[in-house]
């Protein structure tokens, strides 16, 4: 079974995401459009997010009741590139947790290392946003994903958020963990053999931070 993968259909989506691709784009002008993309794509993703009655307030002419998130909200950036995902989120959930995972891809193997881990011990939280920039192999989804359905969060309750992915790396979070919806801004076919996408956005955690040698 295949899971679900929502590519964002809107306008401005599609041009940030153009603009990002250009290799003319400086760290900061990059880091910008980020921001907005992980705005955007956010709403989108937050659609379906469960609300209950609050207390009871007051309008300018009468008392009604308040609307209010139903489900403790977590952000998990997976660093580094990931933390360029945050902002954009917290002006959606600005009470949200931020747990952060950091996890490197070993040149050779392409497979994901662990080397941090700042999860609670028990979940303080009903539903995760996962936040990554770049699904290129699929490889750091899925092992992102383990560590927290091995935490105690279920695949219904976490989504995963990227700006680009490949179709192979779609592909192999699909076949693992087809519970878990993603949502990305575009799809790129290509995957070179050094696990990079193609056309792509290039090295996010580069152009980001401005460290590209």
């Amino acid at each position: 079974m295949s899971g679900t993968l929502i590519i964002s259909k809107h306008p401005i989506v599609a041009t940030k995401l153009s603009q990002l691709r250009d290799v003319n784009q400086s760290s900061k002008a990059f880091r910008q459009l980020v921001s907005e993309l992980s705005t955007l794509i956010g709403y989108e993703a937050s659609a379906n997010v469960e609300t209950v009655s609050g207390k009871t307030l007051m309008s300018p002419y009468e008392s009604y009741p308040s609307t209010e998130l139903k489900e403790r909200i977590a952000l998990v950036p997976v660093l580094r590139s990931g933390l360029s995902l945050v902002d954009g989120f917290l002006t959606l959930f600005p009470d949200a947790h931020v747990l952060h995972l950091g996890l490197f891809r070993e040149k050779i193997s392409l497979q994901p290392v662990e080397y941090y881990n700042k999860l609670p011990h028990s979940p303080n939280v009903d539903m995760c946003f996962i936040l990554d920039p770049i699904i290129a192999t699929g490889n750091t989804a899925v092992a992102t994903i383990n560590i927290l359905k091995e935490w105690g969060i279920p695949g219904s309750q976490i989504k995963y958020v990227s700006i680009v992915a490949s179709q192979q790396g779609i592909t192999q979070i699909q076949k693992v963990h087809s519970d878990v919806i993603i949502y990305v801004a575009g799809v790129d076919n290509k995957l070179d053999t050094q696990g990079y996408i193609r056309p792509g956005i290039g090295d996010a955690g580069d152009r980001l931070f401005n460290t590209a040698s």
